[in-house]
């Protein structure tokens, strides 16, 4: 059974409130335009996480981590929340994240609070499937109206607390 994002904000916010912590982005990312149409899976150390497809004007990401996930960010999200550090070729250039995110981690007992075993299956914000696992992070903008998951590995990765 698929979580909705209402569902898991009504679940997971006053969690995040109460235990969850700021975190900042301590390492840059590479990103250019994207192509309309351009369908992204997104894999993580643990396997696929989700997929996306692109729309006018959004961007495409390579994150800076040993797997190198790569990913969709919309237009007006990515120029709200990034900030050009450097221009490289071929369209390629590297940002910086501006703002913190809220983070927490999910538990087993989280995952079974929604009837699932060992994986939760949730709607992930562009409306696609995505999963979490114990020990993986939920993660909230600034704004905390949306929630998604980042792997265990590749969030101790890029991520550091403030």
């Amino acid at each position: 059974m698929k979580i909705s994002q209402e569902k898991m904000l009504e679940y997971f916010l006053p969690k995040v409130e109460k235990e969850g912590k700021r975190y900042k982005k301590n390492t840059l990312i590479k990103a250019k335009l994207a192509p309309k149409g351009m369908e992204v899976v997104t894999e993580t150390s643990d396997g696929i996480k989700t997929k996306n497809i692109a729309e006018e004007g959004d961007y495409f990401v390579e994150n800076q981590t040993s797997t190198s996930e790569m990913y969709l960010v919309r237009k007006n999200v990515f120029e709200r929340k990034y900030q050009i550090t450097q221009s490289l070729s071929e369209g390629w250039a590297t940002y910086q994240l501006r703002e913190f995110i809220w983070a927490i981690q999910i538990t087993a007992e989280d995952i079974q609070k929604f009837g699932a075993e060992d994986v939760l299956d949730f709607t992930a914000p562009w409306g696609e499937l995505s999963i979490a696992k114990p020990e993986d992070f939920l993660v909230l903008p600034p704004e905390k109206d949306e929630i998604y998951r980042i792997a265990h590995k590749e969030f101790k990765e890029t991520y550091k607390e403030i």
